[in-house]
């Protein structure tokens, strides 16, 4: 079995992600007093999302100490799934907020109530100024860790619902539209939920062994049937121990060249899997194609 080695160390340090979290945690007390002060509701749903931001970080920074855990005789993969599990719980829990803010603009619709847009607007200014520090600091390791992107785009998408928030407390102030309060707090869950649900569809192909969306096993297939000296290649599997883990296996066919001398083609394999695919484990087993097992080929 072949195994690639890579460092995929999370550059946010223990630093960065206390800083978020505190700033997180401040904005909610902020941005609570101020949704009672004013009577906004899109306030009051920003100061839950950013306390969920909070927790987010929280969890996050939980799942990359446990990700970096050697392995041991009960887990032999490390706990690398800590982070996709924290994906999850991250994405799982945006998309219970945003169906509880579809509720509670409708509510808002039904019954409107006086809102306060200065204190609105100048409590969202505060919470918008936070959460562009906060998903700056955490914008380099989202592009590469699926757990650090659930928890980042809490903070971008908090960051986005601000922008709303002061646009709508804005127009409260200066036009009396009452109105778009529950109308902003609608956009935001839809973005929210949007954005949540296409976390928690890739973290849960993970748990289910699924085929990596951006890889194909038709492609892995041709690939290495190009490679001279193979015959056949049977009996795929391709999948996610987590997001930058790819393991392979197959069954490699090489016609009737004794198997002694198939150490070099064995490498040559490994070595095209990992530089075309990115695949960093690959357990291959070489055969005589007349002795080779009947399964059936994948693709």
């Amino acid at each position: 079995m072949s195994e690639h080695g890579h460092s995929h160390d999370v550059p946010e340090s223990g630093g960065r992600l206390a800083i978020v979290i505190l700033l997180n945690f401040t904005i909610t007390i902020a941005e609570v007093i101020g949704g009672l002060i004013s009577g906004s509701l899109s306030l009051l749903s920003d100061a839950l999302h950013n306390f969920s931001d909070g927790i987010a970080v929280i969890i996050a920074w939980i799942a990359i100490r446990l990700n970096a855990r050697p392995r041991d005789d009960r887990h032999t993969f490390g706990m690398k799934r800590a982070e996709v599990l924290a994906a999850v719980v991250n994405a799982g829990a945006l998309v219970a907020i945003s169906i509880w803010l579809f509720f509670e603009a409708w509510d808002r619709f039904q019954n409107p109530t006086p809102i306060s847009g200065v204190v609105m607007t100048s409590v969202a200014a505060v919470g918008l100024a936070a959460n562009v520090l906060g998903t700056w600091l955490l914008h380099r390791g989202s592009k590469e860790n699926m757990n650090l992107r659930a928890a980042y785009l809490h903070l971008f998408s908090d960051a986005v619902s601000s922008v709303g928030v002061i646009v709508g407390g804005l127009a409260i102030t200066l036009y009396g539209i009452s109105w778009i309060d529950p109308l902003l707090t609608l956009l935001i869950g839809l973005y929210v939920l949007k954005e949540s649900l296409q976390i928690l569809w890739r973290a849960l192909g993970v748990f289910m062994l699924a085929t990596p969306p951006d890889l194909s096993l038709a492609a892995i297939r041709k690939a290495i049937l190009e490679i001279p000296g193979v015959t056949g290649v049977h009996h795929f599997h391709l999948w996610q121990v987590s997001e930058n883990d790819i393991h392979f296996e197959g069954h490699i066919a090489v016609g009737d060249q004794p198997l002694s001398r198939t150490t070099g083609l064995r490498s040559e394999i490994e070595e095209m899997l990992h530089q075309r695919f990115g695949i960093n484990h690959a357990t291959l087993q070489i055969e005589d194609e007349q002795a080779a097992c009947p399964t059936g080929d994948l693709p």
